[in-house]
């Protein structure tokens, strides 16, 4: 691999890579997660979809991820984990207690926003 440039223009050295690299993948799971609770919209259909499986297996994903780096990671990298990991499982408590079929309070919110936007003026 060869040296990235960091955003100050020096060069990353291949610890500092597999590190970002170790984030990034930290990160896409996250999202991955969020999406799946349908608190972040799905970029490819601009919807906010709930999907409480793919959320699970993100997360557990996060998890095996932790096991398998146990005693291997910077402390800085392995609190980031474990923050993300603390973050994701709340969320998911939360979405699980709502139901299967409820919808997050963000999807619900939008739907409120466009009815208020029917076009006609309240007396």
């Amino acid at each position: 691999m060869s040296d990235q440039p960091a955003g100050n223009g020096e060069k990353l050295n291949t610890d500092q890579q597999q590190q970002l690299l170790f984030v990034m993948l930290i990160q896409q799971h996250e999202q991955i997660a969020m999406m799946g609770m349908g608190k972040l919209q799905n970029p490819a259909s601009g919807k906010s979809e709930r999907d409480l499986k793919s959320a699970k297996y993100a997360i557990d994903t996060l998890i095996m991820i932790e096991k398998f780096t146990e005693g291997n990671l910077p402390n800085e990298l392995h609190s980031y984990l474990k923050q993300t990991l603390t973050n994701l499982r709340l969320n998911y408590a939360d979405e699980k207690k709502r139901g299967d079929s409820e919808k997050p309070d963000s999807v619900k919110d939008k739907k409120d926003d466009s009815s208020d936007k029917s076009g006609k003026e309240e007396s």
